[in-house]
């Protein structure tokens, strides 16, 4: 106890009172996990205002071999920004290190400090006429250093890949408290190890993600919505195969979206309408853009409709028509998030190879359905790059605490499934601490041996983020 006394006081004198939280009342927001599956303890949490003071602190927590909780906006699903509940840490909030550095238009590059929220950056990639594609529900209150430390998804990653694909350089500390320059606008660097790939994705166990250099795209001047109605789930990757190619695969956004999510959000959700005539089984939302304003985009997409609905791959289908109704369509999407809140709802973020999604959803559902008649499946998401969010929502009238409890029976039938067909059990969300022990039935020996030699290697004495990600 007298050797974390002494640390915090060190810590204390580096960050100042502005930077140092130990009232309860105030640390309580930091303890708490999204979904509230983790309620952590802490010490204190650390505000750094400078990449100096993060690095001074992190040599000071070494020294004193006090372990630390990088947390960003505390948005994670796996809890892997929550404190351990034996208290004996530091949360080290980046929240202060909020700065845009620089853009550059020209070289299509911005450099940001961690602690910058995900929409601001949108934002001002959007005054200087450039578009920043990473997007999600929580975009409002993420910072960037955990999209990064994540690796985080989103609804654009089928045109712009993930947050590892929009990186083109990090500044990092250390566990030692030394900090790595790797702030390169480069698209091109063969000289060895590419680093900042062991950060990203890394959720804080092996350095601390500072700030970045991102990658900035032409601003979108034309965007199509539209909204389709599917008899069949069969149907879904044919429809998505046939998209592609009808708009000259300027596909943004393909989410696959079944009826029972939309009864729910309806049910739950004040806002939600039917956005068809008549209900399907399953909807798709797909959104396509160009740079190049009245480029035929609109065209595109009505004939794409057109010959969808000959074929039968598509029942029925809207497109927006203005702003309004393509926030609106958006919203039914959100609003089916919200919805499932109101039920125990066991989740699974998972991806298989994209022309194996419909298989692997009609075999799911029949393998949970036959464990627990009256469970409702919703499978929904991001299909068009093979990740599908696999709820599964209580029967109407289980007990939910008695439903939750069995989160693990549904994780061995979903998980081994993904196995057979390839896939992942962690899509975007993370291992954190949700899916630490789950990995290691998941993947090789060898895959997890590498990753604690890589943990070993990096953060020896084990204080970054520790009991996250990889057990050493």
């Amino acid at each position: 106890m007298k050797r974390i006394d002494a640390a915090l006081a060190e810590i204390k004198r580096v960050v100042g009172p502005t930077g140092f939280l130990d009232d309860p009342a105030l640390l309580e927001p930091y303890l708490i996990e999204e979904r509230g599956l983790y309620r952590g303890a802490t010490r204190a949490v650390i505000r750094p205002a400078s990449t100096a003071e993060v690095a001074e602190v992190v040599r000071i927590c070494a020294g004193h071999r006090l372990a630390l909780v990088p947390q960003g906006g505390n948005t994670g699903l796996v809890g892997g920004g929550v404190p351990p509940e034996d208290g004996q840490n530091i949360v080290l909030a980046l929240s202060r290190r909020n700065r845009i550095r620089a853009i550059d238009p020209v070289n299509f590059t911005m450099t940001v400090e961690a602690g910058c929220i995900l929409s601001d950056l949108q934002k001002a990639a959007q005054e200087s006429d450039r578009l920043f594609p990473l997007s999600m529900g929580a975009e409002g209150s993420c910072q960037i250093g955990g999209n990064l430390s994540t690796n985080a998804g989103g609804i654009a990653v089928l045109r712009y890949g993930n947050a590892r694909d929009l990186c083109l350089g990090l500044e990092v500390v250390l566990a030692g408290g030394e900090i790595w320059d790797g702030l390169k606008g480069l698209r091109k660097d063969n000289t060895g190890y590419d680093l900042k790939q062991l950060f990203i994705g890394g959720e804080g166990t092996l350095g601390i993600i500072t700030a970045a250099c991102l990658k900035l795209f032409p601003k979108p001047r034309a965007i199509g919505t539209a909204f389709l109605g599917l008899s069949r789930v069969e149907d879904v990757m044919a429809l998505f195969a046939e998209a592609r190619a009808a708009t000259a695969d300027q596909l943004v956004a393909f989410e696959l979206i079944p009826r029972a999510g939309i009864d729910l959000a309806i049910a739950h959700v004040a806002g939600t309408v039917d956005p068809l005539a008549s209900p399907y089984p399953w909807y798709v939302l797909l959104e396509v853009s160009s740079s190049e304003e009245g480029g035929g985009l609109s065209a595109l997409l009505e004939r794409f409709l057109e010959s969808a609905l000959a074929t039968g791959l598509v029942a029925d289908g809207v497109i927006a028509a203005s702003r309004a109704q393509r926030r609106d369509l958006w919203f039914i999407r959100e609003a089916i998030l919200e919805g499932q809140k109101y039920s125990g709802s066991i989740k699974h973020d998972v991806s298989v190879p994209v022309s194996r999604v419909a298989e692997f959803i009609i075999r799911a559902t029949r393998a949970v359905e036959e464990r627990l008649p009256g469970i409702r499946p919703i499978p929904f998401g991001h299909v068009g790059d093979g990740n599908i969010h696999l709820n599964l929502t209580q029967p109407e009238g289980y007990d939910r605490a008695a439903y939750l409890a069995r989160w693990q029976e549904f994780n061995d039938i979903v998980h081994g499934l993904v196995r057979e067909l390839q896939g992942s059990i962690s899509a975007e969300h993370g291992v954190g601490r949700l899916k630490r022990e789950e990995i290691t039935r998941y993947k090789s020996p060898i895959e997890i041996e590498l990753m604690r030699r890589l943990k070993r290697a990096l953060d020896p004495d084990n204080i970054l983020n520790p009991g996250k990600v990889v057990a050493v």
